[in-house]
């Protein structure tokens, strides 16, 4: 591994010893990977991602890249916190931070002080070409698109050939569609550069976008390290069901049948059970099963009918809020030309191929 955090706590003066920032977290990742961490707000991705930088000290677990120790809370050890400039580790912020009196050229060769004239004016021509603008070398940060200054913000990141770069919400200050777009940008860049990054984010687009590997965070702890297929489809805890995409938490039973187990649902049986509990795992085999939107289709054909409750276009579809006639309510992807109206029943039927339970009424 090249990044390993294990165990890392990190506590703030005046808060309550119970509840730490950031609360037993463990995650590495292999040279070359981005990680993305992501989580509601005061969850503890950015006070993880500033103990990394060593901007914070941590109070238990440890820190290291390649081997070597960054941070340490002590233990059978002696305490080590590195300061932040000893640690090869370079940041993108939010806000860019450019300075804005430097041209582009300038405000990416400020990092690199220690090179020669000629090596680094290579080096400031390697990092424009790499994110795309060598053409701006000579404008100032407030001539550029917010999406140029991202770039330039990266550019400068990159320029000392960090160990590790970490990047906090650096699309949120972009518009929507901005955003989306930039984030694969970043990652083909990261990817070229062959650069180890970490990157904290409250949008699941972006996280899906850059990550091969996301962590999501709740309350201090880290809930999932994983990838966005198996994040979505196979949550470890409700928190993730419910925190990633849109879907529904509906009562109902694991039974056994000819077929073997199966989860009873007011939608009818499902059936694709290979890696769900047995009955035996819930008291009476009472649970609640994650439908997501993408798991309910339209089908005029199906018995099960449910009421449109709400309807928000989104181009290619409609994501439909239904109420089935027994009360429950379930989301669904149907198709733009499928435009019916709020209050009209429509039929639909169940296609999941991921079926996953949790016990009925658990916390979130």
């Amino acid at each position: 591994m090249f990044l390993d955090i294990e165990h890392v706590v990190i506590r703030y003066p005046g808060s309550q010893a119970a509840h730490p920032a950031v609360d037993q977290v463990s995650l590495t990742l292999q040279a070359g990977e981005i990680g993305v961490l992501i989580g509601p707000s005061g969850c503890g991705k950015t006070s993880l991602l500033r103990a990394i930088a060593g901007l914070e000290r941590i109070a238990g677990g440890h820190v290291a890249i390649a081997g070597e120790m960054l941070s340490r809370a002590g233990g059978s050890d002696r305490p080590l916190h590195l300061p932040p400039e000893r640690r090869q580790i370079g940041m993108v912020f939010q806000d860019y931070a450019l300075f804005p009196h430097l041209s582009v050229a300038d405000n990416i060769a400020f990092g690199i002080p220690q090179l020669g004239r000629s090596e680094r004016a290579r080096r400031v021509g390697e990092m424009l070409e790499l994110v795309g603008l060598g053409q701006v070398a000579a404008r100032y940060p407030h001539q550029l698109s917010g999406g140029q200054q991202q770039r330039i913000a990266l550019a400068r990141a990159l320029a000392p050939q960090p160990r590790l770069l970490l990047l906090d919400e650096p699309f949120s200050n972009l518009d929507v569609d901005l955003r989306e777009r930039l984030a694969q940008e970043v990652r083909a860049i990261l990817k070229q550069a062959s650069t180890t990054a970490l990157l904290v984010t409250h949008d699941q687009l972006e996280a899906f976008a850059v990550g091969d590997l996301i962590g999501v965070m709740q309350q201090g702890r880290l809930q999932q390290w994983d990838d966005a297929y198996q994040l979505y489809h196979r949550p470890a805890t409700r928190f993730v069901a419910d925190f990633i995409g849109h879907g529904v938490f509906t009562p109902a039973r694991i039974v056994d049948s000819n077929r073997g187990p199966v989860v009873r649902t007011p939608l009818g049986d499902l059936l694709d059970v290979l890696e769900c509990p047995l009955p035996s795992a819930y008291p009476g085999g009472e649970c609640e099963v994650l439908l997501r939107a993408d798991d309910i289709v339209h089908d005029d054909a199906s018995p099960v009918k449910a009421k449109i409750e709400r309807k928000a276009f989104r181009g290619s579809e409609f994501l439909y809020t239904l109420r089935l006639a027994s009360g429950e309510q379930v989301l669904a992807h149907v198709p733009s030309h499928h435009d019916h109206s709020v209050g009209e029943w429509i039929g639909i039927r169940p296609e999941v191929d991921h079926v996953v339970t949790f016990p009925r009424n658990a916390p979130a």
